[in-house]
């Protein structure tokens, strides 16, 4: 049984069991709704819930435990003299391709599952087979991988029938147990809610969970990188050249530098824009007139990043290359190609606009209108006002704001890939490309890298460094609005 007909079935015993436990408390209190501890639903939600939740967290650690259970067994059957100088992961990579190979041509009817589980099978047959429904066989695919290709079949196919069952025996043993237990006295209310509560729980510890676990591993990966290569040399170097042969130069300075140049320029092109943006659309846009512009400014934000990226190769690189490049329009030799600090900066400041207009927005309008009255009348201007009551009102959380945009600019990585070029140098002209943190981390990572040496493991250092960076900044961005905000009646 496939997983989504098994999750049909596991919701239909749950409609079912609802149904079956809202009659039956029904029926032990004679039909008469007053009589019963809790409402009528919570004791057709108590079956329900006692068909999914066991059911539901089978089939959870079922498919965990699965695929590592049969890859072992399969791997354990690959004899070392069949590997012939491949590594054991790409055999079982091709030993999936071939089970996946003659699943397909069994559903096409290309191949008889008979044929499909004969050992007796010749590989130029299944060849024949497999390629006739559009599926190729490497050179490198032997016998031995087509024997452990229906082993992995065969084994898949016993897993998938025992999980079926298991999980549809759980869900219907935890419908038989909630309905027998279903009386008019039964306190199906508290049950209901300490299992919804158990739920949040669980969903809010995932989220934990997860934080602590990619801190954790940033954490040892970059304790075993500095176990490589000197701390001092990583943090206060001044060239990054790597070079997986041996002998590189890994100091995080001019990466740092690149970083917060182009921050610096985005921040410039997004503070004045996105700001200037929430004034109008809070204090000078009419209903009518903020109900279209402020959706239309915020689509801004929903623009995927790649875009932003090609945006800033394809359309403001060449711009500025025809400005500042030697057949330019001022004639000068400022910039030789559309890869630049400029460009990153300038695209990554147009991603920002809505971040800080939004939130700004948001924070002005925040602002009692006692203020902006008292204000008027005392004879200021509709400007003085906002000049010299709202904006210092506002002002520390639209510093927080600013705070969180930079961040945001910060951890950015597919606009600087594409528009900042990948040059790490120290260097003020914001003409000249440049590579940031992130950049980095994705060329470090990327390609066969050995995961043990230390041009691998600089990506999981430059990772917490980026982390404490942007941390910090949060962490400054709260304490500046919770220390400065003043409280209104």
């Amino acid at each position: 049984m496939s997983l989504g007909l098994l999750l049909i079935v596991l919701i239909v015993l749950a409609v079912i069991g609802y149904f079956a436990g809202r009659s039956r408390a029904l029926s032990s209190a004679g039909h008469d709704g007053r009589l019963l501890h809790s409402l009528p639903g919570y004791y057709g939600w108590n079956v329900a819930l006692s068909v999914l939740i066991p059911s539901l967290l089978a089939l959870a650690l079922w498919l965990l435990a699965q695929p590592f259970w049969i890859n072992t067994q399969v791997a354990a059957t690959i004899s070392p003299q069949s590997l012939e100088g491949s590594s054991l992961s790409l055999v079982m990579s091709d030993v999936k391709r071939v089970a996946n190979g003659l699943d397909e041509a069994v559903a096409q009817g290309a191949m008889s599952p008979q044929m499909a589980d004969s050992v007796r099978t010749e590989l130029t047959d299944v060849r024949a087979r497999l390629g006739a429904v559009g599926v190729a066989l490497g050179s490198d695919v032997n016998s031995n991988t087509l024997r452990a290709a229906q082993k992995y079949r065969d084994m898949s196919a016993i897993g998938t029938l025992l999980r079926s069952i298991v999980v549809i025996a759980l869900g219907i043993a935890g419908l038989a147990f909630a309905y027998l237990r279903t009386s008019k006295d039964f306190r199906a209310r508290n049950v209901v809610e300490q299992v919804v509560k158990s739920i949040l729980i669980a969903a809010a510890s995932i989220a934990i969970l997860t934080t602590i676990g990619i801190v954790l591993s940033l954490i040892f990966n970059t304790i075993e990188f500095f176990k490589l290569y000197p701390a001092s040399e990583f943090f206060f170097g001044l060239v990054w050249s790597p070079s997986f042969g041996g002998g590189s130069e890994l100091g995080i300075v001019p990466l740092i530098w690149a970083t917060l140049y182009i921050s610096l320029i985005a921040l410039a092109v997004a503070v004045p824009i996105g700001l200037f943006a929430a004034i109008y659309l809070s204090e000078y846009a009419g209903p009518k007139v903020r109900a279209v512009a402020k959706p239309l400014l915020e689509v801004l934000a929903g623009i995927p990043t790649i875009v932003y990226g090609l945006f800033a190769l394809l359309t403001v690189g060449p711009l500025l290359v025809d400005v500042f490049g030697s057949n330019g329009a001022l004639g000068v030799s400022w910039m030789s190609g559309a890869s630049s600090v400029l460009t990153a900066g300038f695209v990554m400041g147009i991603m920002l606009i809505p971040f800080v207009s939004s939130l700004s927005d948001d924070i002005i309008n925040a602002v009692p209108q006692a203020m902006r009255d008292g204000s008027l009348g005392m004879g200021a201007t509709h400007s003085e006002t906002v000049k010299l009551v709202i904006l210092p009102a506002a002002l520390p959380g639209i510093v927080g704001a600013i705070l969180l945009a930079a961040s945001r600019a910060i951890g950015e990585t597919m606009i600087v890939v594409l528009g900042a070029g990948a040059a790490a140098r120290l260097s003020l002209n914001p003409l000249e490309a440049m590579t940031t943190v992130t950049a980095k981390i994705v060329s470090q990572l990327t390609g066969d890298a050995d995961f043990a040496s230390p041009e691998a493991l600089v990506a999981f250092a430059l990772g917490m460094t980026l982390f404490v960076i942007t941390l910090g900044l949060n962490v400054l961005a709260l304490y500046i609005v919770r220390k400065y905000r003043e409280q209104y009646d």
